[in-house]
């Protein structure tokens, strides 16, 4: 059976409730597409951002609501032979990618003071200008239910507020544009298991100066790798801790909160508290 058959067989057989089912939830509990929508997927060279792109080639293919796919590649300075590999995995898998370059890595070289966050926005900025240049009207990110959760516990512990990941959220700077996040419900570990199901190598990380692939990459660096671990022990004494943290972001109780904030004002229990 040819290669790319077996990947997409094995989504919606063999992961078909852990992915697809989870992924098909995501869809329809947060109205995610619509019809005439046109949706690029954004590819990174990694495993989440390629799963996605096969689940919603395999949905435009087949859903009731009409809508269109494209995918969207940012090289935004890979090495030879990442940017290759990125090419071959697209090859493998069936899916027609759109490349363009851009000179990201090259303006964050000298930066010391948050360089990952200003190369984020950037690359954020080029695939909404390139998805609207397309047609599209959405760009699909590939953040994992891992992603939520983890999100939510670095706002708290290192930035002191409660936020995290929605799953979908109109542009700012881009009229008419939305992000969509398909994989929202998606374990991290499910898709690590779909990769290795079928034998496929994809790339860890997009940084040119930390780029690697995921045999090489060694876990617990970094605020998010430490979220993980963190992650992990909370798993060791409840195994429902991340799902409760996940349904917890779904259910705040604002009357039970001493502040929080609203469009941009912040607000006391003490406003309303004697009326």
């Amino acid at each position: 059976m040819e290669k790319r058959v077996e990947i997409e067989r094995s989504i919606i057989k063999k992961y078909k409730k852990p992915i697809w089912h989870r992924f098909i939830g995501a869809c329809k509990d947060y109205q995610l597409v619509q019809a005439g929508d046109v949706i690029a997927v954004c590819i990174s060279g990694g495993k989440d951002s390629f799963l996605l792109a096969k689940c919603m080639q395999h949905l435009a293919r087949h859903s009731d609501v009409p809508f269109e796919v494209k995918f969207l590649c940012m090289d935004p300075g890979y090495r030879a032979e990442n940017r290759a590999l990125i090419e071959e995995n697209a090859e493998k898998m069936g899916i027609p990618l759109h490349i363009f370059e851009t000179d990201i890595f090259d303006s964050v070289a000298n930066v010391t003071q948050s360089p990952c966050y200003l190369c984020a926005r950037m690359r954020r900025g080029h695939l909404y200008k390139n998805a609207q240049a397309l047609g599209c009207n959405k760009i699909a990110l590939g953040h994992h239910f891992d992603d939520v959760i983890e999100t939510a516990l670095m706002s708290m512990i290192w930035g002191a507020e409660l936020k995290t990941m929605l799953p979908k959220l109109h542009s700012t700077n881009y009229p008419g544009m939305e992000l969509i996040r398909p994989l929202y419900l998606v374990r991290e570990a499910d898709i690590l298991a779909w990769k290795r199901y079928n034998d496929l190598r994809f790339l860890q990380c997009a940084c040119r100066f930390t780029e690697q692939d995921e045999s090489e990459a060694s876990a617990g660096h970094g605020a998010r790798g430490q979220t993980k671990e963190l992650v992990r022990l909370l798993r060791q004494m409840n195994p429902k801790a991340d799902i409760n943290i996940f349904h917890s972001l779904h259910n705040a109780n604002l009357n039970m909160l001493p502040g929080y904030t609203l469009d941009g004002k912040l607000h006391s229990f003490l406003d309303e508290y004697d009326s």
